[in-house]
């Protein structure tokens, strides 16, 4: 038996934030990061709307990029001290993914994240809170998704934290908060989305309520995500909306080992942080280049191909043909092909990639992948990925 679901509400269109005014309860905190919505003037108009539906609004500021454990701890404290019943979350990934983790801790203070550590297997919430999410960016789609990521800095290390119980009571996908995008993050968040559509269309566990999803995705992003990056803002709209249908694919389909590695590398590097979209981006030529010697998996990557318009003799050519079209995405952006070209100390990698193969093997997304890999594998397909050289069978 398999399973498909999605948060009870999705409202979408301009200004469809104004449906906060529609929720019910008594007091709420809203989880925010670095400040661009309250610049923007997003903030001052949710919680104008909560006030006209009668709830009382507290604060979280300042989630950092990639969320701690600690961040997480201390909006928890801060939501067991103020007891609200909704959970209002805006902006992109990193603040939605911890507040969805604070929501666990709040509701169970005595949790561990080792206890949520292992994939669906979270108590029950909604026993003092519901959850509303509302992206600003185009990529994550955690608003629909089962998923969160915290890192634990200490260990250098990315958790992605997995169950149902975490999809979102409501999204509210509005188009007007992703219109705030600069282009670099335009480039990232929309090639994560790329990667979830595509990750979830080959998944082992894609099923035939996420394979339309997933398709039509893809071929939204194909075609939109360039005049997105340009600053056309019809297609950033079209982007917002194709994100979203990738993360009700893979929230339900799962994902693959390009996210295993960019879960397990984008905080591992002294000499650089590699943001998550980014790091998707560099690492899925290589991962369908790897996972295409399984016959499923080629066949599923030639369909994607075929229905972007790309062209091939066979099932090989028209694999190739699509990473090509990765990789030229990728220039467009000014994404580099190759950890040695994003910046990575070749030392620094060597005295780590043994450990990071292991992890990333053991990661949540892996299970999923349509070919199955080993540590010494994927340490072999890290290697290719840090010098930029061709994955063959």
């Amino acid at each position: 038996m398999s399973r498909f679901t999605l948060p009870r509400d999705l409202y979408f269109g301009k200004g469809s934030l104004e449906e906060l005014k529609n929720l019910t309860g008594k007091r709420a905190v809203m989880v925010l990061g670095g400040g661009s919505m309250k610049r923007f003037g997003f903030v001052d108009r949710a919680i104008a709307y909560l006030k006209e539906a009668g709830i009382e609004t507290r604060l979280f500021e300042g989630v950092e990029p990639d969320p701690s454990v600690e961040t997480v701890m201390k909006g928890a404290e801060m939501m067991r001290e103020f007891q609200p019943d909704w959970i209002v979350s805006i902006g992109g990934g990193s603040p939605i993914d911890a507040a969805k983790a604070m929501w666990v801790f709040y509701e169970y203070p005595k949790t561990t994240f080792k206890k949520l550590l292992t994939p669906f297997s979270f108590p029950t919430l909604r026993t003092k809170a519901k959850f509303c999410a509302i992206p600003s960016t185009s990529g994550t789609a955690t608003e629909v998704t089962a998923f969160s990521v915290i890192t634990d800095y200490q260990k250098g290390v990315k958790y992605p934290l997995a169950d149902f119980n975490i999809t979102p009571d409501v999204a509210i996908v509005d188009p007007e908060l992703a219109e705030t995008m600069p282009p670099k993050l335009t480039a990232n968040t929309g090639m994560d989305a790329l990667t979830h559509a595509v990750e979830a269309y080959v998944s082992t566990v894609a099923q035939p309520f996420t394979d339309p999803l997933a398709m039509e995705a893809i071929k939204i992003i194909n075609k939109t995500l360039k005049a997105s990056y340009d600053g056309d803002m019809m297609a950033r709209e079209s982007m917002h909306y194709a994100q979203c249908m990738a993360g009700m694919a893979f929230s339900n389909a799962l994902l693959g080992i390009t996210h295993s590695m960019a879960h397990k590398t984008g905080a591992a590097f002294g000499t650089g942080h590699i943001p998550h979209g980014l790091a998707n981006a560099m690492y899925l030529p290589y991962v369908i280049q790897y996972n295409a010697v399984n016959k499923r998996a080629k066949e599923r990557y030639a369909e994607i191909a075929k229905a972007i318009g790309l062209k091939g003799k066979s099932a090989s050519a028209l694999v190739n043909a699509l990473c090509d079209a990765i990789r030229d995405m990728n220039k467009y952006f000014n994404i580099p092909s190759s950890l040695k070209e994003y910046g990575i100390d070749e030392a620094e990698f060597l005295s780590k990639i043994d450990d990071i193969a292991k992890l990333a093997v053991g990661d949540a997304c892996t299970g999923s992948n349509p070919r199955p890999i080993t540590p010494a594998k994927m340490k072999a397909l890290f290697m290719h990925v840090y010098y930029g050289t061709p994955v063959k069978a």
